[in-house]
C-alpha cells in the first residue's frame, strides 16, 4: 500500500487561502483524471468541502508523488504553488488512513462530532467510481472510512462533543438564548437548496420559526426542499420557494438568513443587506457607526506623537461573534500584512510574539480588530501611533441575523459592521469551537479510529500476498493435472473409478502440504512489516511473477466491473 494524501483544512489554512481554492464539481472531476494520468499515481479521489480540500491517492514514489499531487491543487485551484505550499500537509500509508478515518469521526471537522462530513466522503467515493479513479485501494478505503464514521456515531457520544455546524452557528447568533426560545415566531430566508441549505431549513423548522423562504437558481430544488419542509410529520413551518431576484425583497421580511450556495462570488452584497434593513417597516436609515468610529480614531491617532517601537494602535476591538480574519478581509489586508506590522501571526510566531510581548488571544483580536479598523477608515496601517479612547456610540439591537456557512464566502464581510445587522461567519465558529471541552466520548473515538487503522493496514497488507498464493496453488493444481496425464500414459488401461480415486489423492497431499504455510504467510503478512513475505514465497516456489501480476489484474478487473454495475 502507498496512499498518499496532500491537502489543506481549516486548521492549516486561513479562510481566505480556502475560499480562493475551492473546487467546483467540474474541476474536481478534470483534478481526478489528470491524477491517474499522472506517472506517480494510479488511483485518485478528491475529498472537497467547505474547509477542506484533500487529494488521495495511490502512488509508487513518495517524493515525486508529493511534488506531483501539489502540482495538480495548485493548478486546478487556481492558486499558486509558491503560495499554496506553506498551507499544504501530507499523510502518507498508516498516517493518511488516520487521517481520513479520523475525518470521517468528526475529530477534524470545525465542529466536533458533526456528522456532515460522511455524506461527503460518499460523495467523494461516487465521483471517483464515477471517472473510473478509483481502484482497490481507495475503494476499500474509503468504504471503511464510512464504516468507522457510523461505528464512531452510533457506538460513543460524539454527537454530544460537538453539534451540527447548522445548530452552532444558530446558537452562535442567538448570543445565549436557547435556540428554540430566540427562533420562536422569526421568519427565515434560506438561500440554496443543497444538502447544507437543506439541513438549515429543516433546523430552523424544528426550532419553531413561522415561515421558511428558500431561494435558489434552479426553482425545482427549490420547491423540493419546500415539499419536504411542509409534508413533514415533524414540523408545521409555512414554507414557500422564490426565485434568486427575490432574495432583496425577502431580505425585508426576514428575521434570520442562512446562506451557502457554491457561488463563486458574493451573493449578499453589504450595500443589499443594508437596502434590506432601511427597507423594513418604520426603520431609521443605516449609518456605519463603526465608519464614525473610525474616523475619530483617524483624527485622534494623527494628533499623537511618535509612540514607543513595538507599541500596537488601541482602537475599538473586532466585535465578538464575527471572525478577525473576516474584520482583515474587509479592510483588504492578509495574514502576511498584519504580521508584517506585528499584530498577528501563525503557529509558532504567536508563541514567540506572545513570550516577548505577553500578550494572548484577547489582545490578538484587539490588535488586529484595531489595525482593520484603522486600514478601512484612512487607506492604511497606522504604525508607532497611540490613541486617545473614543467613544463607540451604541448600537441598536439587530434586527438581521445572517449565518454565512458557505465557502467561499457568500455573505460580504462589510455587513458585520452595519448597525442592526449581526453576521456570524465560517471561521468564527471554528473560533467559537476551539475550546470546547474534549469529553471521554472523543477519546473513545480516538480508540476506536486507532483500531480501525490497524485493522485496515492488516486487511491491505494480506490481501497483497493473496495472489502470491493463489499462483501458488495454481502452479500445484498444474504440476497434479501434468503428473495425471503422465500416468495414464504410463498406464493406458487405468478405469475412470481408479483414476478418479488417485486424481482426488494427489490433490489432497499438495492441498495438505499447502494449507499450513499459505494460512501463517497470511497471517504473517497481515503484520507490521510483513509485505517482504509475498517476496520470499515467490522465491521459496520459483513462481513466474507475470502469474502473480496477471492473478492480481484478474481480481481488480472483477471488482471494477462489480461497481460499475452497482451505481446503475
Amino acid at each position: 500500500m502507498s496512499l498518499l494524501v496532500v491537502g489543506l483544512s481549516h486548521r492549516s489554512a486561513p479562510v481566505s487561502v480556502l475560499e480562493r481554492a475551492s473546487l467546483s464539481a467540474d474541476a474536481q472531476t478534470k483534478l481526478l483524471q489528470d491524477t491517474v494520468a499522472a506517472e506517480p499515481a494510479s488511483e485518485g479521489a478528491v475529498l472537497a468541502t467547505c474547509n477542506r480540500i484533500e487529494l488521495y491517492a495511490d502512488v509508487d514514489k513518495f517524493h515525486a508523488g508529493v511534488a506531483e499531487l501539489s502540482t495538480l491543487l495548485a493548478q486546478h485551484s487556481g492558486v499558486g504553488l509558491e503560495e499554496l505550499t506553506p498551507y499544504l500537509y501530507v499523510h502518507y500509508e498508516d498516517r493518511a488512513v488516520h487521517h481520513l478515518f479520523s475525518v470521517a469521526c468528526g475529530l477534524d471537522s470545525m465542529v466536533v462530532g458533526e456528522g456532515q462530513i460522511l455524506g461527503q466522503i460518499k460523495d467523494s467515493l461516487a465521483r471517483a467510481q464515477e471517472t473510473h479513479t478509483a481502484g482497490r485501494l481507495l475503494n476499500d478505503l474509503f468504504q471503511q472510512a464510512l464504516r468507522v464514521g457510523k461505528r464512531a456515531h452510533s457506538e460513543t457520544g460524539i454527537d454530544r462533543a460537538g453539534q451540527s455546524l447548522v445548530t452552532f452557528g444558530l446558537e452562535q447568533l442567538a448570543l445565549g438564548t436557547p435556540v428554540e426560545t430566540w427562533a420562536r415566531g422569526k421568519k427565515a430566508l434560506v438561500i440554496g437548496a443543497g444538502s447544507m441549505s437543506s439541513l438549515s431549513a429543516a433546523t430552523l423548522a424544528r426550532a419553531g420559526v413561522a415561515e421558511v423562504v428558500v431561494a435558489n437558481r434552479t426553482p425545482d430544488r427549490a420547491e423540493r426542499l419546500v415539499r419536504i419542509l411542509t409534508e413533514g410529520d415533524d414540523t408545521d413551518v409555512a414554507a414557500r420557494a422564490v426565485p434568486m431576484a427575490s432574495v432583496p425583497f425577502e431580505l425585508t421580511r426576514a428575521d434570520v438568513v442562512v446562506s451557502c450556495t457554491g457561488a463563486t462570488g458574493l451573493v449578499l452584497t453589504a450595500e443589499t443587506i443594508a437596502a434590506g434593513v432601511e427597507g423594513r417597516p418604520g426603520a431609521a436609515p443605516v449609518v456605519d457607526l463603526d465608519a464614525v468610529a473610525a474616523e475619530d480614531a483617524r483624527e485622534s491617532a494623527l494628533a499623537q506623537p511618535p509612540a514607543e517601537d513595538g507599541c500596537p494602535v488601541d482602537l475599538p476591538t473586532v466585535r465578538p461573534g464575527f471572525s478577525v480574519m473576516g474584520e482583515a478581509a474587509v479592510a483588504g489586508m492578509d495574514a502576511a500584512t498584519l504580521e508584517q506590522h506585528g499584530a498577528w501571526a501563525a503557529g509558532s510566531a504567536v508563541d514567540r510574539r506572545d513570550a516577548a510581548r505577553g500578550t494572548g488571544p484577547e489582545a490578538d483580536a484587539e490588535v488586529i480588530g484595531a489595525l482593520a479598523a484603522a486600514a478601512a477608515a484612512i487607506g492604511r496601517i497606522p504604525e508607532r501611533r497611540r490613541t486617545e479612547p473614543v467613544d463607540v456610540p451604541p448600537r441598536p439591537e439587530p434586527v438581521l441575523f445572517l449565518l454565512d456557512l458557505a465557502m467561499p464566502r457568500d455573505v460580504d464581510a462589510a455587513a458585520h459592521r452595519l448597525p442592526g445587522v449581526r453576521l456570524v461567519d465560517i471561521e468564527s465558529l471554528a473560533e467559537a469551537s476551539a475550546d470546547a471541552p474534549m469529553a471521554a466520548d472523543v477519546d473513545q473515538v480516538r480508540r476506536i479510529v486507532s483500531d480501525e487503522v490497524a485493522a485496515f493496514g492488516a486487511a491491505q497488507r494480506a490481501a497483497h500476498i493473496t495472489p502470491t498464493v493463489v499462483a501458488l496453488r495454481t502452479m500445484a493444481a498444474d504440476v497434479v493435472a501434468g503428473e495425471m496425464a503422465r500416468l495414464e500414459g504410463r498406464l493406458p488401461g487405468l478405469d475412470d473409478k481408479h483414476r478418479a480415486e488417485i486424481t482426488q489423492t494427489v490433490r489432497r497431499v499438495v492441498d495438505k502440504l499447502l494449507h499450513a504455510p499459505t494460512v501463517r504467510v497470511k497471517q504473517l503478512a497481515a503484520e507490521p512489516g510483513g509485505a517482504g513475505y509475498a517476496d520470499a514465497l515467490r522465491t521459496l516456489f520459483d513462481l513466474d511473477p507475470e502469474t502473480v501480476a496477471s492473478v492480481s489484474r484478474a481480481e481488480e478487473s472483477t471488482e471494477k466491473n462489480a461497481q460499475n454495475r452497482g451505481p446503475g
